[in-house]
């Protein structure tokens, strides 16, 4: 069956958003008077969530009595910097023209929380035809419903979509739900074999040649 429709991972695969998470942490460790973060200690994790950075900024697990207010902190200074230097991976913007031109369908399937993720996507001026995140539903990537959820509000089968994601989870969400699925190999997650992706690419042009 024809693709005609391609759903993406939000980050590290649609949009560069660890520049952001990266200042955010080191802003929050700065203000409790602690040395920045490189950059590239702080990129690999990104993909894991805020509560993952504040353990690795601070050194501690979520039973320290100040875990809970830095995470809180953490979220609040993203928020409020949250396209302070996000933008789109290089050649995305033109394959979201393409995908227009072609009259093909496309969505975010993402375990980014609903507030965060139509924030960014409000200020980046970015509008796809469906938004799925990792409280839209009571369950998240890797489990299937989320990609189910999407086509069925596009009202599209999932033979015919394509879902393009950075983690092994967005491989394995594909599986579950019958879509042939894009490992990309500029994002954040290091790729490898036991990721069991149908396609792998290098770089966003690369998908074109999917479609």
């Amino acid at each position: 069956m024809a693709i005609n429709t391609l759903l993406f991972d939000l980050d590290g695969t649609l949009i560069d958003t660890a520049p952001d998470l990266a200042f955010a942490l080191n802003t929050l460790l700065l203000e409790n008077g602690m040395p920045e973060k490189p950059y590239a200690d702080i990129k690999p994790l990104v993909a894991f969530g805020g509560k993952t950075l504040v353990s690795m900024g601070f050194d501690c697990d979520e039973l320290h009595p100040k875990f809970d207010s830095r995470h809180q902190r953490l979220l609040q200074i993203y928020t409020d910097n949250i396209d302070k230097y996000a933008k789109t991976f290089e050649g995305i913007d033109d394959l979201l023209g393409v995908i227009k031109a072609k009259g093909l369908l496309w969505g975010i399937v993402t375990n980014k929380p609903e507030n965060l993720t139509h924030l960014l996507l409000d200020k980046m001026d970015i509008k796809p035809d469906v938004i799925v995140c990792g409280d839209t539903l009571e369950h998240n990537k890797p489990h299937p419903a989320p990609l189910l959820y999407a086509c069925a509000r596009l009202a599209v089968d999932p033979v015919s979509c394509l879902f393009i994601g950075d983690d092994k989870n967005d491989m394995l969400a594909g599986k579950n739900a019958g879509i042939k699925t894009v490992a990309v190999a500029y994002g954040y997650g290091k790729v490898t074999d036991d990721w069991n992706y149908d396609y792998l690419v290098e770089h966003p042009q690369d998908i074109q040649e999917l479609i």
